[in-house]
């Protein structure tokens, strides 16, 4: 069997980036949740969306756990959602024995925050709507 060769042609062209800046809401998002982790009660959270997911846990070994919870919020609201024809789901607080959850939608991001049972998820909420602009 013959082996034939065959002359490719690459042609590359060079063309610059374009540099484009937007202030996404993500941008915004991550320094205010930073601000929300250092209040009094809460623990951590969780903010993703469909490219990426930020993580930041008081005890990084839980975080399966915490990832398991804040699916399962999401997912149960959305089906309560649809079941009782409620339209869209604003926010989800979740009230355990001894903790408990705050989660919202921002734009595209999926935020859950979890606190200590005695913190304030009112006035959490009301930080987060009133400094992200919703």
């Amino acid at each position: 069997m013959v082996k034939q060769k065959k002359n490719l042609e690459e042609t590359a062209s060079e063309v610059e980036p374009i540099a484009v800046e937007e202030v996404t809401c993500e941008d915004n998002l991550r320094p205010l949740l930073e601000e929300i982790k250092k209040s009094d009660g809460v623990v951590g959270y969780i903010q993703r969306n469909t490219t990426s997911a930020a993580i930041d846990l008081n005890d990084p070994t839980k975080v399966t756990d915490y990832a398991i919870l804040s699916s399962s919020a999401f997912e149960a609201g959305e089906q309560l959602s649809a079941l009782f024809d409620l339209g869209k789901i604003k926010n989800i607080t979740v009230e355990g024995k001894d903790t408990k959850t705050l989660h919202l939608t921002i734009d595209e991001n999926d935020i859950s925050i979890f606190m200590e049972k005695t913190a304030d998820t009112e006035k959490t909420l009301e930080k987060i709507l009133e400094k992200s602009g919703f």
